[in-house]
């Protein structure tokens, strides 16, 4: 029988890293906005996880198909039939785009395979493009995570908190 229990963990709330991100965000007066795919939202649902969020987080896009990256987020079709929609190519277009439709300080972007299907040999499954756009740069780092779907999504949420925190950590200011 399904216990519906064993899915749920205890998070250390206090030392998380949605909450760190939200603490420096709030001491900087620092705006977020976020443009998911291969997450769904969750990056977003981990955000907004954090009582007083709506103080510097803005808001999000799901853009999971080739039509919504480039009618939402304004992601150019040459990138997206040249380079794929997980690429870097992409996901720095992903967060400009953002960006622009919800004015903020800090985009943060995620796309890549889940699985268990999509992938190929040069981009197999787990492969995960993470960008960053700011007002001082533009960065972009490629994951490979190597689990089922669930974990992959729960992965590369983590990396994009992880990259923020460490981007905010170093920001002056």
């Amino acid at each position: 029988m399904y216990n519906l229990h064993d899915n749920f963990a205890e998070v250390n709330v206090e030392n998380s890293l949605e909450v760190q991100v939200g603490q420096l965000l709030h001491e900087r007066g620092l705006k977020l906005v976020l443009a998911e795919s291969c997450t769904g939202g969750l990056l977003g649902s981990r955000i907004t996880d954090v009582p007083g969020s709506s103080e510097y987080f803005v808001g999000g896009v799901v853009a999971y198909a080739y039509e919504a990256k480039a009618g939402l987020l304004n992601v150019s079709w040459d990138t997206l039939n040249s380079n794929g929609a997980v690429s870097r190519e992409t996901v720095l277009e992903m967060a400009r785009g953002v960006r622009q439709a919800m004015p903020a300080n800090i985009a943060v972007s995620v796309s890549g395979i889940a699985g268990p299907g999509g992938g190929t040999p040069e981009k197999p499954v787990g492969t995960t493009w993470i960008g960053l756009v700011s007002e001082d740069g533009e960065w972009a780092q490629l994951f490979q995570f190597s689990s089922d779907r669930e974990r992959n999504k729960v992965a590369a949420v983590d990396a994009a908190l992880q990259i923020l925190l460490d981007y905010l950590r170093v920001k002056k200011s």
